[in-house]
């Protein structure tokens, strides 16, 4: 899940940098991309990998 997410926040800084779209500080493509990378990190670390719906299946 956590890779899905750098994946996306990839994208949008891909598509701040590409288009040079001004934005604020907060939302600047570098900024955009180290929160990919962190959550990349997180996935890779195993992190969030084993998150479940809550309901256990018992037989």
């Amino acid at each position: 899940m956590l890779g899905i997410a750098a994946a996306v926040l990839f994208f949008i800084a891909y598509l701040i940098s590409a288009a040079d779209i001004a934005t604020n500080q907060a939302f600047a493509s570098g900024n955009v991309m180290l929160l990919g990378l962190a959550l990349l990190a997180l996935h890779v670390a195993g992190i969030g990998a084993g998150w479940r719906s809550g309901r256990a299946r018992r037989r």
